[in-house]
């Protein structure tokens, strides 16, 4: 490491004290400012207060972040440090030997061939959570897709099913949580933290309830330990190198981690899908045909999900355009160089992969909805510039698994509604814990599969 170390360029519009930090307050204006970054340069420096932050624009970059020589000097930044549930850390937060030893545990229970197993359960449970609905009715569409994730998460790892009204409050605890770590990582004051104030309280009452949820979810499988073959299963029988159990709360933080983030982005990618369907009856049509086709009127299984290629396609343009993961930190460990540039250790890196999706360098038209971007003849982006789920060793593992549980939601809720959007607010993406929508209600419209005629043989 130099004397003199070169640094990326500031952003301007930095304020004395305050640095960027107003930039990053408001949900939609985050989105913006971030993706305003990506015409000064391939990293660029902002600040928060007193503290730097580098921002990550070019792909390449990214990529070595995650995949390559450096991955061994970060650390997973500020963001994922807040997210540490009762002080321990679970997979998703993990690090080092820890992270791999809990990633080679889950990681069977998520393989695709698992997964194709999970798809009568995800159905079923699907179809449970859609029961309510009925014609004419208005819908809170991010909590209704929120409860269905959440539901199919509790039902197949965990072999758990409460009803509606204790899932809803399971899920509002999530949010409650998720939102805290946000805030707390985009506004680092620590003093702030230990204040009882009325957003410390209900952060503590919220992760009472997940305490209290996932408790009761290990208690069953203990008292009756032959009746359960799922994730909890294999938390509750792994041992240390020393031989010994997990820690009752090792197993509450992963089970928790689990259930907090299997809630959450798939749940936001089906609202944004089923807004642009509504924007777009050219598309929308062409799902029906296609899911009417493939079902024939027959229930949901394994074999129709290769089968709905355009409904996959959907999933996948809505994983570009509204990636959940709007911010993605890592911290250095040690002084490292990245891009031409000298980075001390304990330097906090981010990156967006909300705005390298909605890029004009990579992308075609890349504000446009247009799932035949991907098919196969259609010139592709770069492989780097498309990361929904990550890449390298921290990559989700749950990727195969939220695909599949995403066309089962979009073949299952199309083959029996139109969703159309209510009156009210212009629909805004807000970077929150993943990309919202600012308001999204639609109002539900019955509709009745096309069943081709099958001649009697």
């Amino acid at each position: 490491m130099t004397a003199h170390l070169q640094l990326p360029p500031v952003a301007p519009g930095g304020l004395p004290l305050l640095g960027h930090s107003l930039s990053l307050v408001g949900g939609s204006s985050r989105l913006e400012f971030l993706q305003r970054l990506r015409s000064i340069g391939p990293m660029v420096q902002i600040t928060v207060g007193p503290k730097p932050l580098m921002v990550v624009n070019d792909p390449d970059l990214i990529h070595e972040l995650l995949t390559g020589r450096l991955t061994k000097h970060l650390d997973k930044g500020l963001l994922f440090a807040k997210l540490k549930l009762f002080g321990k850390d679970a997979l998703p937060v993990a690090e080092g030997a820890r992270h791999l030893q809990r990633r080679r545990l889950v990681q069977p229970s998520l393989h695709h061939k698992q997964v194709t197993g999970y798809i009568d359960s995800m159905v079923k449970t699907i179809e449970q959570t859609i029961s309510p609905w009925r014609d004419g009715a208005t819908l809170d569409l991010k909590t209704e897709m929120q409860l269905i994730t959440q539901s199919v998460i509790m039902e197949t790892l965990f072999s758990s099913h409460p009803p509606r009204d204790a899932a809803g409050k399971i899920l509002r605890s999530v949010d409650t949580v998720f939102m805290a770590a946000l805030q707390r990582a985009l506004l680092p004051l620590r003093v702030l933290e230990r204040l009882p104030t009325p957003g410390n309280r209900r952060l503590k009452a919220a992760g009472d309830v997940l305490r209290r949820t996932v408790e009761d979810i290990i208690s069953a499988h203990r008292n009756q330990p032959d009746a359960f073959d799922d994730v909890v299963s294999l938390l509750l029988n792994l041992t240390d190198e020393k031989g010994a159990p997990l820690e009752d709360d090792d197993v509450l933080s992963e089970i928790t981690g689990l259930l907090a983030a299997g809630s959450e982005t798939t749940a936001v990618v089906m609202a944004w899908l089923f807004y642009e369907l509504a924007r777009n009856p050219d598309l929308e049509n062409r799902m029906h045909s296609e899911i009417d086709s493939v079902l024939n009127g027959a229930p949901i299984a394994a074999e129709h999900i290769p089968r709905l290629a355009f409904t996959g396609r959907l999933v996948t343009e809505t994983l570009r355009l509204y990636s959940p993961a709007w911010l993605v930190t890592r911290r250095t460990t040690s002084d490292v160089q990245l891009g031409g540039f000298e980075l001390p250790a304990g330097t906090d890196l981010m990156f967006s992969p909300y705005t390298l999706h909605r890029d004009p360098d990579l992308y075609s038209d890349p504000q446009r909805f247009d799932p035949d971007r991907w098919l196969p003849e259609r010139i592709q982006p770069p492989q780097n510039a498309f990361i929904p789920f990550g890449a390298g060793k921290r990559m989700c593992m749950g990727d195969r698994f939220a695909v599949t549980e995403a066309v089962s939601i979009a073949a299952l809720v199309a083959s029996r509604w139109r969703l159309r959007p209510a009156q009210g607010p212009v629909v805004r993406p807000i970077g929150a814990i993943t990309t919202h929508p600012s308001w999204l209600r639609m109002v539900t419209e019955a509709r009745e599969p096309t069943i081709a005629d099958v001649p009697n043989l």
